[in-house]
């Protein structure tokens, strides 16, 4: 990825990520190339891959084990990611019985790195009268995951599609025998497996 689109990516400006990549650069947790961008090395691979291991556990321990709502985990889990112990992290996965997948349907990778992937579409692709389970969501933000409790909407959760409005995306959708109406921004953020 070049540093512009990083800068992109992270609304950030291209001369502060510069900066981050010549100290990650030094650090030999990237290969870092003016003007041409940057790669994880080996070990950067495995530096981040350790860090999302953690974070996604956190989350379902929170959420799991504490019951706290998945619209709060995300936040917390980022200060419980700083906790840098192999063992506690190996421990926590063995507790929580070696989950694949975080609370907002995130792969989790497990000790060696490896992330369990599964076929997924948008919601917002499901044709009326299919029916999907709810596995994800691309957006974890406090307001959309609180969008969608409100609605009863949630992890797990089958849906069969009524009704797709062409002029906004907009989508009637069935779940728990009764009709809820979606934006169209809403059902192309939730992600499912077709049943």
């Amino acid at each position: 990825m070049t540093t512009n689109e990083i800068a992109a990516l992270l609304l950030n400006t291209p001369a502060s990520v510069t900066d981050m990549l010549k100290k990650l650069s030094a650090k030999e947790l990237i290969n870092y190339q003016p003007y041409k961008g940057a790669r994880l090395t080996e070990q950067g691979y495995k530096h981040a891959t350790f860090l999302v291991r953690k974070h996604r556990l956190w989350k379902v321990f929170l959420y799991q084990s504490l019951n706290i709502p998945w619209e709060a985990v995300q936040e917390i889990a980022e200060e419980l990611e700083h906790i840098n112990s192999e063992l506690l992290i190996d421990h926590l996965d063995s507790f929580l019985g070696f989950p694949k997948f975080d609370p907002h349907g995130d792969p989790i990778p497990n000790a060696q790195g490896k992330y369990t992937l599964r076929a997924q579409s948008l919601l917002s692709d499901l044709s009326p009268g299919k029916q999907g389970l709810i596995i994800g969501v691309k957006d974890q933000q406090l307001s959309f995951l609180q969008y969608l409790d409100e609605k009863g909407i949630g992890i797990g959760k089958t849906v069969t599609t009524i009704k797709h409005d062409p002029y906004d995306q907009s989508m009637i959708i069935s779940m728990d025998q009764k009709e809820i109406n979606l934006s169209g921004k809403a059902a192309g953020l939730i992600f499912i497996k077709s049943l």
